[in-house]
């Protein structure tokens, strides 16, 4: 039978979470304890090889998520109908129906550069809420997360002129994670996407040429490449012809006699090859001052090489490599139950205890008490988002925040930016969080079985 409307609506968010969170919630409510207020962190223990810094993205859907996060009575008989829940107290359900986030959200504001260990966002609700929203953050945070942090190396391999276009959607993980990753990439210093709803929804210009498929069929029907890319360019004047679906050369030959001809220049799109060796070519052939743009499996590597080597590439077309790759594995932790700091000790997983906050100073970053002051007030990075629920303050534009990644990645040292074994920049604790590490609680059991 065929699966129909298997696709996320907004309204069903809160049902995008993992059992063991409803679980757990019905534990906490059938204890009586599920009011008790908590505090959750969402910090990444390490990068992938390679990386020197994050940059911390997806706060917005964040923020979103939880102002309309509710229960529905459907959401509920859903839950009901899978047999699972037959034990839970009565007042499970009434919990459920009654759920409004009136919380409060910190954050370090998007476009951020983060490092490992340091919390880049802090939940503080009753215990089985902040508990509940676990897999919706994560998803929503580790993945446009990645993408913001390969789009800023990207940016900084690229310099500041030239164009940068997302064209990922097509080897993005879901229909989704492509509007995810369109956004995080222009978040992240990005000129355009080519996807047409993340487009829209964003207030921008979509972007994109023409595929080898259209030279192909014109040609088949029309004659030859140069009638394929007359009839494209009758409609999309200013638009880039794709020139090496047969011979890049030549193709560019056809393309300069027809930019000649119109005045539009627009430019051209190699997708294989060679690419700085076929740039340096073709620009010999276009008409002066006409743009070349390349793709084709580009990666922050390449295009650092291609710009190093001073290839005529006016823009960069990046897909696979940008929305795919080794994630950034963040977690989400308790840190603090009733008052109490609380830790994780397991090996290789261990925690830190209590609400933190991170303090950016010249020579190294510092993770200490969310309740300290060290250094400069404004050194804090997470900053209040929500408070009982509300928006604190207006959040940053799309162009705004990428102001505030450029800016961020070109203040860090050179040798936390390079592409390759960067050194890794330096994060302490500070004495009072130390303090409390080294109390923290781990309650043991009283009566092993």
């Amino acid at each position: 039978m065929l699966q129909r409307d298997f696709f996320l609506a907004a309204a069903d968010s809160v049902l995008l979470t993992d059992l063991y969170q409803l679980t757990m919630a019905a534990g906490y409510v059938g204890e009586g304890v599920e009011t008790t207020p908590a505090a959750f962190e969402l910090f990444v223990r390490r990068f992938p090889p390679g990386y020197g810094y994050g940059v911390a993205m997806g706060l917005q859907q964040v923020v979103e998520y939880l102002q309309t996060l509710q229960f529905t009575p459907q959401h509920l008989l859903a839950l009901q109908e899978t047999g699972i829940f037959r034990e839970a107290p009565e007042r499970f359900w009434q919990v459920l129906a009654a759920a409004r986030f009136q919380g409060d959200l910190w954050a370090v504001p998007e476009g951020t550069v983060f490092f490992p260990q340091e919390p880049i966002l802090r939940v503080e609700a009753p215990l089985w809420l902040a508990q509940l929203v676990e897999t919706y953050i994560l998803t929503t945070i580790n993945y446009q997360t990645l993408i913001a942090t390969k789009a800023a190396r990207m940016r900084d391999a690229a310099g500041d002129e030239a164009i940068l276009l997302e064209f990922g959607t097509r080897r993005a993980f879901s229909p989704q994670g492509g509007l995810w990753a369109a956004r995080a990439a222009l978040a992240a210093g990005f000129n355009a996407t080519s996807n047409v709803l993340a487009a829209v929804k964003l207030g921008r210009k979509p972007a994109g040429t023409m595929a080898h498929a259209f030279v192909m069929a014109m040609a088949a029907l029309l004659g030859d490449e140069p009638q394929a890319f007359e009839s494209f360019r009758r409609y999309f004047p200013q638009s880039a012809l794709l020139i090496d679906t047969y011979d890049c050369l030549q193709g560019a030959r056809t393309a300069a006699a027809l930019m000649e001809r119109s005045g539009e220049l627009g430019g051209v799109r190699i997708d294989s090859g060679n690419l700085g060796d076929l740039a340096r070519q073709v620009q010999a052939i276009l008409p002066q001052g006409s743009p070349i743009f390349v793709s084709g499996d580009l990666d922050e590597e390449e295009i650092a090489r291609l710009q190093q080597s001073q290839a005529p590439i006016a823009g960069f077309g990046v897909g696979t490599r940008l929305v795919t790759g080794v994630g950034i594995n963040g977690v989400y932790k308790l840190v603090e139950v009733k008052g109490i700091p609380v830790a994780k000790a397991s090996v290789a997983k261990a925690t830190l205890p209590g609400r933190k906050q991170v303090f950016r100073l010249p020579e190294a970053d510092y993770v200490g008490l969310a309740t300290e002051s060290f250094g400069d007030p404004e050194t804090g990075l997470l900053r209040p988002i929500l408070k009982q629920g509300e928006l604190v303050a207006p959040l940053p534009s799309l162009e705004e925040t990428a102001i505030h990644a450029r800016t961020q990645v070109q203040a860090l040292p050179d040798p936390i930016r390079c592409l390759r074994d960067p050194q890794p920049y330096p994060v302490y604790l500070t004495p009072a969080l130390e303090e409390v590490q080294r109390a923290a609680v781990r309650p043991e059991a009283k009566n092993p079985v």
